[in-house]
C-alpha cells in the first residue's frame, strides 16, 4: 500500500512480520501489538526499529508503557465511521508525549486525511491503485479549525480573540 505523508508519497521502510515469523535482525519490523506484549522482554534489546499495529479498540493507556520501544504505531480503522483511531492518535501525542510516527490503515477516506493530521497522525496507508489526487486535495479543503490540534492550524476561537484585541487597541 502506498503511504502518504502530508499528501505526498513516502517510502514504507517497515517490513510486516507475521506473529509466527522471525524478525529481521537489521530491518525495521512491524508486528502486532499482542506480539509485543507477549515477547516484550525478548524484544527489549532489539537494535533495529520496531513498529506495532493496534486495533481501534486498543486503549491508549495499554500502549503507553511500550512507546519508548517503538518508532511506529499503526492504528487500524475497521470502518470509516469508527472514530476511535482518531482518539488513539491524539492521546498518544498529547497525554503520553509520543513523538514517533503514527500511521492510519484500513477504511480511511480522503476527507479524513486533514483530521488525521490534526490528531497527530503522520501518515496514511492508501489502497493500491487509489487515485492520490483526492487525498492531496483534501488537505487544503479546510483552512479553519474549531479546536486546537496537533497541526499548525489556528482555531477560530483564537482568531476571534485576536480580532477583538486588535479592534480594542485601535
Amino acid at each position: 500500500m502506498p503511504l502518504l505523508e502530508n499528501g505526498r508519497l513516502a517510502e514504507d521502510r517497515f517490513v510486516v512480520v507475521a506473529d509466527d515469523a522471525p524478525l529481521p535482525s537489521d530491518a525495521p519490523a512491524l508486528i502486532a501489538f499482542a506480539r509485543l506484549q507477549r515477547e516484550a522482554e525478548a524484544l527489549a534489546g532489539r537494535n533495529a526499529a520496531l513498529g506495532i499495529q493496534v486495533a481501534s479498540a486498543t486503549a491508549p493507556e495499554d500502549i503507553a508503557p511500550f512507546l519508548d520501544r517503538v518508532a511506529l504505531v499503526v492504528v487500524e480503522f475497521p470502518k470509516f465511521r469508527d472514530g476511535r483511531g482518531f482518539s488513539i492518535g491524539r492521546a498518544l501525542r498529547e497525554r503520553y508525549g509520543y513523538t514517533g510516527e503514527i500511521r492510519a490503515v484500513g477504511h480511511v477516506l480522503p476527507d479524513q486525511h486533514a483530521f488525521l493530521l490534526r490528531c497527530g497522525f503522520t501518515a496514511v496507508a492508501v489502497p493500491d491503485g487509489a487515485d492520490l489526487a483526492p487525498w492531496a486535495a483534501a488537505l487544503g479543503r479546510f483552512r479553519v479549525a474549531y479546536q486546537a490540534g496537533m497541526d499548525a492550524a489556528t482555531p477560530v476561537s483564537l482568531l476571534r480573540r485576536r480580532m477583538a484585541l486588535s479592534r480594542a487597541l485601535g
